[in-house]
């Protein structure tokens, strides 16, 4: 594997490709993933050690397959990458790696960034809405997009078509305004692929004014299932989700769910009652999202987080702003993977049914499925026949 790199570069040549040989690792989840980190250090420290280290952490089978190193093929795309000037690899031990973040459940273990990272430090807004946006609806999104970001607010978006674009242009209108707060972009591709391909302009002007992030290495393409993994990213950067429009059935309102389980607020824009598209804003109004006209109505319930964070950032700069990343992490991952290895201890190697996880366990429905989406696609459980669902391995 030929990457040029200068001598001083060559430990973090070897870092990066250790995160990266480690992530890309067949079999190996996050919460796995981490508790490797929290037994032995760094993903070097994990190569290092022996198989019957290991084997007290992981399968068998992953253990031999870590011991087999990096896979040079499968990475060699994103070194290459990352070796241009600009593009970023952001690991849990980075001093970059956003603080809110890391309160989700099953935060990523690394995020590939191109643009301006001081973004991931600045308080955020998300905002999302219909593919099948109307005019309208694609204005409301400018229109807020823009002045939140007059406010200081960066907004988080998914660059899909409509109301996600709309979202990222009006953010980045509001650019020339002094202490504005820009736009982050989460894709569910690598970084290295622009999809949609009509918003190949609006991806090169994020990259200059804004951020662009993923969780996917370099060469990732287009899938279904990338969208639900980058959905609690946008909400998880997030101090709150604003719902521009959506029909009943839109990743939108996967979205708001995800930001209620992580503690988010969320916000919907209201619309006509004939119109499919303000359904599912109507519906999550319902169930206690904040109805909101203005973008008063927003600062009035996220003023406070926001003038906290401005605070925090101007009295203790913008790299000891940071805390100990790597102490958090292992804070909130403990967390995490405890409630993980409840749900797997009650699911045992039988078929079970939500109403007996929730039994089993004592969580919430909400929280249940929230969870058995994320163990479903990082390959350790699947859904079977009857609305069940099984322990995989």
């Amino acid at each position: 594997m030929m990457i040029e790199q200068s001598d001083a570069n060559q430990q973090d040549l070897a870092s990066l490709t250790c995160w990266l040989g480690l992530t890309q690792t067949q079999g190996l989840g996050n919460q796995s993933l981490v508790l490797l980190l929290k037994a032995f250090g760094t993903p070097q420290q994990v190569y290092a050690t022996n198989h019957t280290a290991l084997k007290q952490v992981v399968s068998i089978e992953i253990a031999s397959r870590i011991l087999a190193g990096p896979d040079e093929a499968r990475i060699l795309p994103s070194l290459e990458w990352l070796a241009i000037a600009g593009n970023h690899l952001i690991t849990l031990a980075d001093e970059h790696y956003p603080k809110l973040l890391l309160e989700i459940a099953n935060p990523p273990p690394i995020l590939f960034a191109k643009g301006h990272l001081h973004l991931l430090g600045k308080p955020c807004i998300a905002m999302v809405g219909s593919r099948s946006s109307t005019p309208q609806g694609e204005k409301n999104a400018e229109d807020f997009a823009k002045a939140l970001s007059e406010q200081g607010f960066t907004v988080v978006s998914g660059m899909a078509l409509g109301i996600d674009g709309a979202a990222h242009r009006g953010a980045l209108k509001a650019q020339s305004i002094k202490g504005a707060g820009s736009t982050i972009a989460v894709v569910g591709t690598g970084l290295d692929i622009v999809y949609p391909s009509k918003h190949r302009d609006l991806a090169h002007a994020i990259v200059n004014q804004g951020l662009m992030i993923s969780e996917f290495i370099i060469g990732t393409p287009s899938k279904p299932q990338n969208f639900p993994r980058r959905n609690r990213i946008i909400s998880g950067l997030s101090l709150g989700c604003l719902v521009v429009e959506a029909n009943v059935q839109s990743g939108s309102l996967i979205t708001a769910r995800l930001a209620t389980e992580q503690g988010r607020e969320v916000f919907a824009i209201p619309g006509s009652i004939h119109s499919p598209v303000a359904k599912g804003c109507h519906l999550l109004i319902k169930q206690g999202a904040k109805l909101v006209d203005s973008t008063h109505d927003i600062i009035e319930e996220l003023g406070f987080a926001l003038e906290n964070m401005r605070v925090e950032h101007s009295a203790a700069g913008e790299t000891a702003a940071q805390t100990d990343t790597q102490a958090a992490t292992a804070a909130e991952v403990l967390r995490v993977i405890t409630k993980e290895s409840a749900l797997l201890t009650a699911m045992g190697y039988d078929a079970v049914s939500l109403d007996a996880l929730a039994t089993l366990t004592g969580l919430s429905t909400e929280m249940i499925m929230s969870e058995l989406l994320l163990l479903e696609l990082d390959g350790k459980i699947t859904k079977i026949a009857g609305g069940k669902y099984q322990r995989l391995g």
